[in-house]
């Protein structure tokens, strides 16, 4: 028995990366797994790898920054499993990276549109769901750019460091009606989303890797699984005291 045997979860952005490991993990610690992705592709991967281990998941393709495609998400969880205790607000863009003053209308608008408005609305269906069944966790994902700031990438920054605001403001409101809300802040970790900042860095001269390794004190980037370890634990009754908390796992890289 898992520790979310019996418990229904939804991971957006599931369909690769941080989101594919913390559903991975959550099947395989018995939960019944909502997949969403807005690429149907990789989201059905995911499904499959997620069966091929014994475990139990269905896909349900979104675009998050809708509101009719996050209402009808979260209402496919509850129609298919009955129930939603957790909930791992996971999808994101990082955008492009230029000075604030090169930084077009359209790339701040899509960034915040994905990263915070979808967060927002996320958590709007997340709670009203979790309101009616006497409660459960959301972790929402943040980064270090969330708490500290990066030459390039305002718009990111700015959606992730209010990412951790609505993440501290949903635990205050909910908590006595027994809501955990939670925020994880990644540093380098090795996803699609890294490679892409590092080629826009570097025009392809370096990997991820080889750019961001030296950046962190322990001399590495993080995988997945170790952001989707602590993702799965603020899920999990483990940490039932623990709320409003937004915390880094990112190798020491902000505590320089």
């Amino acid at each position: 028995m898992g520790m979310f045997t019996g418990k229904a979860a939804l991971v957006t952005g599931s369909g690769a990366g941080i989101g594919r490991a913390t559903a991975l993990k959550l099947a395989a610690e018995g939960a019944n797994v909502m997949v969403s992705d807005i690429h149907s592709a990789g989201g059905e991967e995911t499904v499959a790898m997620i069966h091929d281990a014994g475990g139990h998941a269905v896909f349900q393709q979104a675009d998050i920054s809708k509101t009719a495609d996050v209402r009808a998400l979260v209402a496919g969880v509850v129609d298919e499993f009955g129930r939603l205790d957790c909930a791992v607000n996971n999808a994101g863009i990082e955008g492009l990276i230029a000075p604030m003053v090169d930084q077009t209308e359209a790339n701040f608008d899509a960034i915040i549109a994905v990263n915070l408005k979808g967060a927002f609305l996320c958590m709007q269906a997340e709670i009203g769901h979790m309101l009616a069944t006497g409660g459960g966790a959301i972790v929402n994902l943040s980064s270090v750019a969330g708490l500290i700031g990066f030459p390039g990438l305002s718009p990111y920054v700015a959606s992730k460091h209010a990412v951790a605001g609505l993440t501290r403001n949903a635990a205050l409101e909910y908590g006595k009606q027994g809501i955990r809300v939670n925020s994880v802040c990644p540093g380098g970790i090795d996803t699609r989303m890294l490679d892409s900042l590092a080629e826009q860095s570097t025009a392809g001269a370096q990997s991820s890797a080889e750019m961001m390794s030296p950046l962190h004190p322990m001399g590495r980037i993080g995988t997945p699984e170790e952001v989707a370890n602590l993702i799965v634990w603020l899920c999990s009754p483990e940490a039932s005291f623990m709320t409003g908390a937004v915390i880094p796992v990112d190798g020491g890289f902000v505590a320089q």
